[in-house]
This record gives structure tokens, C-alpha cells and sequence, in this order.
């Protein structure tokens, strides 16, 4: 399975995996030799992540993501097959070439917090870039830095004891910052958070790439999490890529009965586009003088839709109109009804 990239994407990707295998186990070689390499178990096909994209994995537990990210980091030795980040192999570098990548390409946040107890939220920031031999003074004065782009400031000499469990996220996503990386990986990061701090934390995050813009593989287990911060989901079952697509065509156009299941309870209303359910063609004679925007969610604007005998326009950011929606068309979204049905004309 593969990601389609369109024709204005066509660029070399960051991060690009190729029959990935991870058979655990001491015989695992072994396994793979006597069988040429056709071997019965699970594997992840193909994955692409694209330059200044959030990649969400996800999956329930046990599905696998976890162990893709960390291959792909070489956290964890993939059996077999091709990990190529920048097209460079992964799996051919030496340890001293592979230290040298994570250090200056990579930056890596997980569930556990990993803060140091006895080092102040900057001296947990800054210790990265100490450990690559920066003077104490610049690491410092980058710390502060990243403790401002993190909304901590005030906070830079409190111990972690002292900061609450999104503050501490916080600061991990600060220290993984502060090297600069291209490529971020993120584990289930606000898994540990409530639901308050969990729904800052997804607002921080939208806000960090939209001032970053780095290329993001993000895992977690939360299809409403995935949905709010993804450029593209893979949904994985059993160590297998079931669908990766645009969040809008998982929910409208299912790969595999996992997936449909999987999606059906989504609110659709509340993470659908017009522009994903919009009729592309336009008939300027039958519509009504009321315009939505293509990128609007469909809960804010179908009250408006539904009281409309006629087709809506719908508008991209310049004003342009670029397809046309009809009440029935949100009906049928919502209640999976037919227009004949539900008495509309």
C-alpha cells in the first residue's frame, strides 16, 4: 500500500519505508534465510511522509505503531527491508553515522516525559545541546529560546516536581525542539494528559507546526486526536498499514471492513470539509445567494445549508466558487439517508 502523491507533491520524501519486517525473537535471521525472506508475518508495506507533513500512526494497541516509529528511528532494528530518511539508508549506518542523525536531524517526544529531576526546566532544555558539545552559554540563551516558544516562561528555574503534567510535556517537546530537527517523531505524547490538558497540548502542537513547519510522524491511539492534527493517517491492524489517505477520504472511503468499523462511530459533521462532500460541478443558475467556504467544518454552516431550497455555492479563500453542496447532500452525510426518504426534493 502506498500514499498517491499528487502532481505539485512530487518531491523527494523525508521519510520513505519499503517492507519493513520486524520479526522478534532470537532466530529471527534465521527464520528469514530458511524462507527467503517469504516469511508469514506482519510487515508494513509502504510508507511515504512528505516534506512539512504530520503523518498521524495509529491503531489500537498492540497494532504495531509504536514498533513502525521506532524502526524508522532505528530505536528498534527492523528485521528486513528499506528505511530511507532523507534517501539515505538508515539500516547501513554505522552507529557512530547513526548517532550523528539523531542528534542533528531528529527529534523525539514520548509518553513518558524523561525529564531529568534534579535539572531546572532550562537545564532539562538546554542538556541536548550540551551533550553535542555546545558552550554552556548558547545552549542556555537557545533554552530560553524554546521555554518562550512553549508558552513557559516564568517557569524556566522550576524543578519538574514542580510543573504539572502538560508543563512537563511541555518541556519535553521543548528539549526535543531545541536541536533543531527536520524530522519529529512523537509516541503518544499527551496519552497521560487529561482531557482538559490533552486538548492544550493538540492546540500547542497545531501551533508549533504551523510556526516549525517540520515533518512530523505522530502515533497515537485517539481517532479524534488523529483527525484534529493529521495531514494524512495510517490506520494499522495487526502490524499491517490497512489505509493511509487524507483523513477525509479514511472516513468516506474505507479501504477494508477494519477501517469502516474503525471510523463509524466518528462524528462526521464535526471533522468533514464542505469542500471533502461538495459537488465539483456549478450551475450558477440554480443556486442560492448563500456562500460556504470550502474548508469550513460541516457543523458550523449546515444550519445555513439546510434551510436553503437550493444548491449553496461554496467558496475557496479567494472568493472563487468551486462547487456547489444541496441540503440533501448533508442529510445524507449525517443520517446515511437517501434524499427520497427523508422528503427532500
Amino acid at each position: 500500500m502506498s500514499l498517491q502523491i499528487s502532481a505539485e507533491n512530487r518531491v523527494k520524501p523525508v521519510i520513505k519505508c519499503s517492507s519493513v519486517y520486524k520479526v522478534f525473537g532470537e532466530n529471527a535471521k534465521k527464520l528469514l534465510a530458511q524462507s527467503n525472506g517469504l516469511v508469514d508475518a506482519k510487515t508494513f508495506l509502504v510508507l511515504i511522509c512528505m516534506k512539512i507533513m504530520i503523518l498521524v500512526v495509529m491503531g489500537l494497541s498492540g497494532s504495531g505503531k509504536s514498533t513502525l516509529l521506532r524502526c524508522i528511528s532505528r530505536l528498534t532494528d527492523a528485521t528486513a527491508g528499506k528505511i530511507l530518511i532523507d534517501g539515505e539508508d538508515l539500516r547501513a549506518l554505522s552507529p557512530n553515522q547513526l548517532i550523528e542523525l539523531r542528534r542533528n536531524k531528529m527529534g523525539m517526544v514520548f509518553q513518558s516525559f524523561g525529564l531529568l529531576p534534579h535539572k531546572t526546566v532550562l537545564e532539562n532544555i538546554a542538556f541536548p545541546l550540551q551533550v553535542k558539545g555546545q558552550p554552556t552559554a548558547d545552549s542556555m540563551a537557545r533554552a530560553m529560546d524554546m521555554v518562550e516558544l512553549v508558552g513557559l516562561h516564568g517557569r524556566e528555574n522550576y524543578f519538574p516536581r514542580q510543573l504539572s503534567g502538560g508543563q512537563q510535556q511541555r518541556v519535553g517537546i521543548a528539549r526535543s525542539l531545541a536541536v533543531e530537527p527536520d524530522i519529529w517523531f512523537l509516541d503518544e505524547p499527551f496519552s497521560a494528559l487529561d482531557p482538559l490538558i490533552r486538548k492544550e497540548m493538540q492546540d500547542e502542537f497545531l501551533r508549533l507546526q504551523g510556526v516549525l513547519k517540520k515533518t512530523i510522524l505522530f502515533v497515537t491511539h485517539d481517532f479524534s486526536e488523529a483527525l484534529r492534527l493529521a495531514d494524512r493517517i495510517a490506520i494499522m491492524k495487526d502490524g499491517v498499514i490497512e489505509q493511509l489517505d487524507k483523513p477525509a477520504n479514511i472516513i468516506l472511503n474505507p479501504a477494508t471492513e477494519y477501517v469502516r468499523k474503525f471510523t463509524e462511530e466518528v462524528p462526521r459533521e464535526k471533522v468533514l470539509t464542505i469542500g471533502s462532500i461538495m459537488e465539483p460541478s456549478v450551475d450558477a443558475s440554480q443556486l442560492s445567494e448563500l456562500r460556504v467556504a470550502q474548508d469550513a467544518i460541516i457543523q458550523t454552516v449546515a444550519e445555513a445549508i439546510l434551510t436553503e431550497p437550493k444548491k449553496v455555492a461554496v467558496v475557496d479563500g479567494q472568493g472563487a466558487v468551486v462547487g456547489s453542496i444541496h441540503a440533501s447532500k448533508i442529510i445524507s452525510m449525517l443520517f446515511g439517508a437517501s434524499p427520497v426518504a427523508v422528503g427532500v426534493a
